[in-house]
């Protein structure tokens, strides 16, 4: 898949609903490579285990899989190495910077050193300025300029965790039929068989 059909994809807040065949070959291909991917090729370790800490604080473990247990970390890194432009991708590891700029001011320490309900803030502060962000001038093909880290982390966090086998089918219960739907088909002794309402 086109690296700009991708981000095109990633872009849009409804990219499962708008694009289920693209967004799943997309989401088909990023899992094979990530099975043959060993270690991160972007994040060094400490931007890792920050993106696993935030995708953890908005996907936690509950009854279901959260953020870390599907790999969203190794989905970010992967879509950060192998789809993402040398802009994007600097815009993204300088938010990273960013949120840890944010907690030395707030708390003297790195995000992943904060206590749960300090990182917590952090996030919830970064969501009130994407929601602010959000809130201005629209492109021309009436989607939201997007600028902001948070807004850019949030949907690809959403993406991978969706994306994933327990993400569909624990989360959404999407469930896969197999084979093909055939709604008139021939039955045995070459009688055609009566459609159900």
């Amino acid at each position: 898949m086109e690296r700009r059909e991708v981000l095109r994809l990633l872009a849009t807040g409804t990219a499962l609903q708008l694009a289920p065949l693209n967004m799943l070959a997309f989401a088909r291909e990023a899992r094979a490579l990530l099975a043959e991917q060993k270690s991160a090729r972007t994040l060094n370790p400490h931007q890792d285990a920050t993106v696993k800490v935030m995708a953890e604080l908005i996907i936690p473990r509950t009854d279901t899989p959260g953020a870390t247990d599907v790999g969203v970390a190794e989905f970010i890194d992967l879509v950060l190495t192998e789809w993402c432009d040398d802009a994007d991708r600097a815009r993204f590891l300088k938010g990273l910077a960013d949120v840890d700029s944010r907690a030395d001011n707030l708390f003297g320490k790195d995000f992943i050193n904060c206590t749960a309900s300090q990182q917590s803030q952090i996030l919830i502060d970064l969501g009130q300025k994407m929601l602010e962000d959000t809130a201005g001038p629209q492109l021309s093909n009436g989607l939201v300029g997007e600028t902001d880290f948070y807004a850019m982390f949030r949907r690809l966090t959403l993406t991978a965790y969706y994306t994933s086998e327990d993400g569909a089918t624990k989360e959404l219960n999407f469930q896969i039929i197999p084979d093909a739907y055939r709604g008139c088909d021939t039955m045995p002794g070459g009688k055609e068989a009566v459609k159900q309402p």
